[in-house]
């Protein structure tokens, strides 16, 4: 059976995630330590001792997220004897896990993984003077008519899809005006909840094409190699392991839709099985479940999930 690892986006984050696996693990506490020394700032003691508020800020929610992700992936790998090509076909990361996964793949350097998106927050909370964006996640959905609500929302201004989290979840982003509109006007299409999001900034959205400018400039300065193992993109819900290619969709990916839904079943169509979450929450694992019931799935948090697993392998 093929294997995929996935690795989550924001939302996920908690005060004390990574904690465990930080205290068992000389080689977690080195991730940590290298990802402080990149971002010349302890962002682990802000991961693990809070408070939330700051901890949820998007410029330290993003390569918080990923210190704990990669933290533990690089356990997995040190405990097993296995590199990432031995241990799954294929990698996937939701919105900012995208990073997470290339970075796992080796197809970016930890330090510029963290730096990276330490600017990607930056930019995504520039990008829009705060509080003239939102987010607002449509449940009991499909795709089209979340897209048709999107449409009749845009009298107000911009607004599109930006997550198709599949499941009967669909996000969608733009201008305070148009999603206040959307989430007003739901029930008339027949969605069963409407729910604004509390977010800082209307995230793949076209309004942040200044956060993507700003990707371009710094995605061109840094090293980026073929993936050990090929990407689903999040843009494409496609395999890429060209690393121009990679370049080009992390830049529209910041203005562009999270294709999870889609990606999940194309990692089915490709013959994957089982889908483990690597990093904080359940998430992922919840919308697999939701999408494509069949495939089995796992979630690695802490040292007894890592132990499981390896036992599992």
């Amino acid at each position: 059976m093929k294997k995929a690892l996935v690795y989550p986006g924001q939302g996920s984050q908690f005060v004390g995630m990574g904690k465990e696996i930080f205290d068992s693990f000389q080689v977690a506490r080195d991730i940590f330590a290298e990802i402080d020394d990149a971002l010349n700032e302890k962002l682990s003691k802000l991961i693990f001792e809070g408070p939330i508020e700051d901890l949820t800020l998007t410029q330290n929610t993003q390569p918080a997220l990923m210190a704990v992700s990669i933290a533990i992936q690089k356990v997995i790998e040190k405990e097993s004897g296995k590199q990432i090509a031995d241990l799954c076909s294929y990698v996937a990361g939701h919105s900012l896990g995208e990073y997470s996964a290339l970075c796992a793949a080796g197809s970016i350097s930890i330090a510029d993984t963290a730096r990276l998106l330490r600017i990607r927050g930056n930019a995504m909370i520039q990008a829009v003077p705060a509080g003239q964006g939102g987010m607002a996640a449509l449940l009991g959905v499909d795709f089209e008519k979340a897209a048709e609500i999107a449409k009749f929302a845009s009298s107000e201004g911009a607004c599109q899809a930006a997550n198709d989290n599949g499941g009967g979840q669909v996000v969608i982003s733009g201008v305070m005006a148009a999603i206040d509109k959307a989430v007003a006007s739901a029930s008339q299409f027949g969605v069963k909840r409407a729910v604004k999001l509390p977010v800082s900034a209307p995230f793949h959205s076209t309004l942040m094409q200044p956060a993507a400018i700003a990707m371009q400039e710094a995605l061109a300065e840094v090293k980026v190699y073929a993936p050990k193992v090929p990407l689903i993109a999040n843009v494409t819900a496609q395999e890429v392991l060209n690393p121009d290619e990679i370049r080009d969709l992390l830049v529209k990916q910041v203005t562009g839709m999270v294709r999870w839904r889609e990606s999940v079943t194309e990692l089915k169509n490709k013959g994957v099985g089982r889908i483990i979450e690597i990093g904080a929450g359940k998430v992922l694992s919840g919308l697999v479940k939701r999408i494509e019931a069949e495939v089995e799935t796992v979630s690695i948090q802490t040292p007894a999930d890592v132990e499981s697993f390896l036992n599992s392998l």
